[in-house]
């Protein structure tokens, strides 16, 4: 057992920071250019909206390849384990390259679709044109990241996150602003800042598995059939993160349409739903755990491991899920004035952050159970089994708002005790069946 949380900690610790570490690129990057003045940050939160869009659809480059890559080391076949991953790697190349024409072909009609002034227009695709350039780097972080967690190693990721963003920060400041006889760049600067971090964090991740894939052997060239693999194996859990972006989506609207537009309650909403996604971060590094812990393990044909193993990590997310509720529920009168001076945000963020503190444990579980069936490779049951809870959650919710005049609070109650909850069922369900427990190096397609 303590063998077990040894290792839990020594794979979470590491994900957790390289998690929170992620965000400071789009956080320095709006420090920075909030001084340039208010129509170039609105314009760089436009183009952040559709780069997190785009970036987040693909994190089945980083999840899918945990599985697989885990898998084959559980086997015992580390040559193997690396070409899978290679094959992730040439998949990001691919995709990254689609998306960068796309993004950078499209950057007019994106940035128009939100109808913002011409003044935040102009600034969003000066920012998005370059910023696309980013995109192959991106997803090959994504991939990258995703070999090494399934190797067992979440400190390499965490070691170039942290330096990608100290470079970042140094870019931005002297492009943006300048320095000495140079003027700057303006926003065109972050932009330019940004994709130069990206690269060099990309290229540092992927000799990282170069190096390892030289060492055992394994072939660097493309495959075409391993990354059609790759693709179909990812495409479950694109569908799983379309859901819960819809989830996050519809409800986000119901508190829209529930507030009649009043700002203070949309405003509440957004720190309430920024607060949850903060301490998302501690509930997904255990999950990051689960998922490399989890594919090792039915890699090596281990089922009495497995199951052990995830009892042991529902113990660990219901725990967690209550440290991080109790802490949300302490700190709840105090966070409203950090984040702004209106008088009638701090009654109305406190009761939703309570209901949400209540919700933690079950949120503890759901993210550990989604990454040890992420780690087996269960993915076509994720998609399903949220594509049903989604069904149900959204027209309830949003009839709750339209029909009988929910509030704030009670859209949260919905969104904790409905579709979380509805998560939660499923989940274990699924985990005290025998259908995920597939054991051997591969999957069947």
């Amino acid at each position: 057992m303590r063998t077990t949380d040894r290792e839990i900690l020594r794979l979470a610790g590491p994900a957790f920071l390289a998690l929170v570490a992620e965000p400071l690129f789009l956080l320095v990057d709006a420090a920075v250019v909030g001084h340039l003045g208010t129509a170039q940050l609105a314009g760089l939160g436009i183009a952040a909206v559709v780069l997190q869009t785009a970036v987040g659809l693909c994190v089945f480059l980083a999840y899918g390849t945990t599985a697989g890559v885990a898998r084959l080391l559980g086997a015992g076949d580390r040559r193997g384990a690396l070409t899978q991953g290679l094959d992730g790697l040439w998949l990001a190349v691919a995709l990254g390259a689609v998306l960068t024409v796309a993004g950078v072909v499209l950057t007019g009609p994106l940035v128009a679709a939100f109808g913002v002034d011409a003044d935040v227009a102009a600034h969003a695709r000066t920012y998005l044109r370059i910023a696309c350039l980013g995109t192959a780097p991106l997803l090959v972080m994504l991939a990258a990241t995703g070999v090494l967690r399934g190797l067992q190693d979440t400190r390499t990721p965490l070691v170039v996150a942290v330096g990608g963003n100290v470079v970042n920060a140094v870019l931005n400041v002297v492009l943006v602003h300048g320095l000495g006889s140079f003027d700057g760049l303006g926003i065109a600067g972050s932009a330019w800042g940004s994709v130069t971090a990206q690269v060099g964090s990309a290229a540092a991740l992927t000799a990282v598995v170069v190096r390892g894939a030289r060492r055992h052997g394994a072939a660097l060239r493309p495959d075409l059939a391993g990354m059609r693999a790759a693709g179909r194996a990812g495409l479950a859990l694109v569908v799983r993160t379309l859901t819960l972006r819809a989830a996050l989506l519809v409800t986000t609207y119901a508190v829209a349409l529930g507030a009649g537009g009043a700002p203070d309650e949309v405003a509440t909403h957004q720190l309430a739903m920024t607060l949850w996604g903060l301490l998302a971060f501690v509930l997904d590094a255990i999950a990051i755990a689960a998922q490399a812990i989890t594919g090792r393990a039915l890699g090596a044909g281990d089922v009495d491991g497995t199951r052990a193993l995830t009892r042991r990590m529902i113990t660990w997310g219901w725990a967690s899920g209550v440290v991080t509720g109790l802490l949300l529920a302490a700190a709840s009168p105090l966070l409203a004035p950090l984040f702004t001076d209106d008088p009638d945000v701090p009654g109305l963020l406190v009761p939703v952050l309570l209901v949400a503190a209540l919700g933690q444990p079950v949120a503890g579980v759901v993210f550990v159970l989604d990454g040890v069936l992420i780690g087996a490779g269960d993915g076509r049951y994720l998609a399903w089994a949220g594509l049903v809870v989604a069904i149900v959650y959204a027209p309830l919710t949003l009839a709750a708002t339209a029909w009988w005049g929910a509030g704030l609070v009670t859209v949260w109650v919905l969104f904790t005790g409905l579709f979380m909850t509805g998560r939660l069922v499923t989940l274990l369900d699924r985990a005290r069946g025998e259908a995920w427990l597939r054991t051997g190096p591969t999957l069947a397609a």
